[in-house]
This record gives C-alpha cells, sequence and structure tokens, in this order.
C-alpha cells in the first residue's frame, strides 16, 4: 500500500516537473518576444527623432508633395496628357483647398504624428528582421529554406506599395476630392489633421496591399488557401480592384484607371502562383512520404 503510495507521489512529482518547464519555456518564449519587440523600437523611436529633427524638409517636400501642383505625378500626367492628347482635364495644375490648424497644439501634435509615421515606415523593415529572427528557430530546416527571403521579399514589397501609394493612389485621391464639389457656395478649408490622415492612410494602406503575396504563402502552407479558390474567386476580386481604381482616378479615363489596376491585378495574379507553387511541392512531399 505504501509502496504504491510512493510511486503516486513520484508521478505526481514528474507531472508538477513537466508543466512547470512547459510553463517555464512559454515564459521564456514571451522574454525573447518582448526583447524583439524592445530593439524594433528603439529602432522606430531613433527613425522618430531623425524625422523630428529634419521635419522642414519632410514636410515640405514629402508630406505636402501630393498638394503642390508641381508634385511629380501632375508633371507626368501632363507630359502624358500632352504626347497622347488627352484632353487639358488629364493634366493638374491646381489644387483647390487651403490647409489650415484648428487646434492649439495642432502644429506640434502634427509634427509628432509625422515624424512617428516616417519612422514607423523607416523601421518596418528592422521590424520584419526580428520578427523573422524569432519566428526562425522554431522552424525545421526545409521551412527554413522555403521561407528564406522572407525579409528581403517582404520589404521590396512593402516599399514598392509605399512608393505606388505615394506617387499613385495618394496625388489622384488628393486632387479628386479637391475637386469634388456640390455647390460652388462651398469652399474646401480641409484640417492638416484630415489631410495628413489621409495622405497616410493611403499611402501606407498601400504597403500593407502589396504584403498580399506574402500573406497568401502563409496562409498555403497552412493549407488555408489554395490556388483553386483563388481563381474561383478572380471575378469578385476584379470587381473590387475596378471599383478602387475608379474612385481613386480624377478622370475616367481608361489610361489612368489602368495605371491604378494594373499593380492590383499583377499582385493577385502572383499571389495565385505563390499558393499553386506551395500546393505543389506539398503534395510532392505528400507523395515521397506515402
Amino acid at each position: 500500500m505504501s509502496t504504491n503510495r510512493g510511486t503516486n507521489l513520484i508521478e505526481s512529482i514528474k507531472e508538477k516537473g513537466k508543466s512547470y518547464d512547459a510553463e517555464m519555456s512559454f515564459f521564456d518564449h514571451l522574454e525573447v518576444l518582448r526583447w524583439h519587440l524592445v530593439r524594433s523600437s528603439i529602432a522606430i523611436i531613433i527613425f522618430t527623432a531623425l524625422a523630428f529633427t529634419y521635419y522642414d524638409v519632410i514636410f515640405d517636400q514629402i508630406i505636402m508633395g501630393p498638394k503642390n501642383p508641381d508634385f511629380w505625378t501632375y508633371r507626368m500626367m501632363c507630359m502624358i496628357g500632352a504626347r497622347f492628347n488627352l484632353g487639358p482635364d488629364f493634366c493638374i495644375k491646381d489644387i483647390p483647398f487651403n490647409i489650415i490648424n484648428t487646434d492649439m497644439a495642432g502644429q506640434f501634435t502634427l509634427q509628432l504624428n509625422s515624424s512617428l509615421l516616417m519612422g514607423i515606415i523607416l523601421g518596418f523593415p528592422y521590424l520584419l528582421f526580428e520578427l523573422w529572427r524569432f519566428i526562425k528557430p522554431g522552424l525545421t530546416n526545409l521551412e527554413r529554406k522555403s521561407a528564406s527571403g522572407f525579409v528581403f521579399y517582404a520589404t521590396l514589397l512593402f516599399v514598392l506599395g509605399i512608393l505606388f501609394g505615394y506617387y499613385i493612389i495618394a496625388p489622384l485621391s488628393v486632387n479628386f476630392l479637391a475637386n469634388y464639389r456640390i455647390s460652388s457656395n462651398i469652399q474646401n478649408q480641409i484640417t492638416i489633421d484630415s489631410y495628413l490622415s489621409s495622405v497616410a492612410t493611403l499611402t501606407l494602406g498601400s504597403g500593407i496591399v502589396f504584403e498580399l503575396p506574402i500573406v497568401i504563402f502563409i496562409l498555403s502552407k497552412m493549407g488555408i488557401m489554395t490556388p483553386k479558390f483563388m481563381r474561383a474567386s478572380r471575378r469578385y476580386a476584379t470587381i473590387i480592384i475596378l471599383v478602387i481604381a475608379a474612385v481613386v482616378t480624377p478622370t475616367p479615363d481608361l489610361l489612368t484607371m489602368l495605371t491604378v489596376s494594373f499593380p492590383l491585378f499583377l499582385l493577385y495574379e502572383i499571389s495565385i502562383l505563390i499558393s499553386g507553387r506551395v500546393e505543389r511541392k506539398r503534395h510532392k512531399a505528400d507523395l515521397i512520404h506515402n
């Protein structure tokens, strides 16, 4: 009887030990993740401080760029319009609205928020690097090999998305909204917060949307997304993309809509190819194991 009790006590201690080890392992992982996030935050803070220091250039040349009729996008549109005889409406020479500040601390808050925004954009590649360092130890050698280049490709897509959003989506949207009028009696007086929020949302949103191939790759690896489903949903994706292009383009001509929609169509098709490649590799691995 006492032997059984002793055995039960030993087994209970072993189970407690296993539970304690698992609990410690979980908290160890949280500690590692915390330091990855701390280093990422420090990088973003450093970039934010640099942006705050050189704010004059950032505000005049970058933030206010889509408001300036001499912006690169508007100049290219005028050149294209003259080259292909698209009419005077295609050439943008005026952005008819004034930017105002209505809060006592509005301009100081603007500098803080926009500097933080620049810090997040510039620090995003390092954030991806720290994320990869956290995930990498938990992957098998085969998974590490298949996911090699994650930081590079994710950063490249993000940068391309930021550039597309800033030079295409944001200026076309700003121009469209500035020239949209329901009455000549209404004058557009736009607060600086509203302007910054619109430009930042469109720019960052494009950067995030351009990560679609990476997201599809991960979902395909998990078996959630398949190329068959994406091909079947192509018609709905086409409608959504065309609606987005129609909303942000200042004129209803086909050339401008294609300029906006083509990269989005291309991203969707690339995502289908990536999902198909992952599925083929999975089937090949299953045949080898069987």
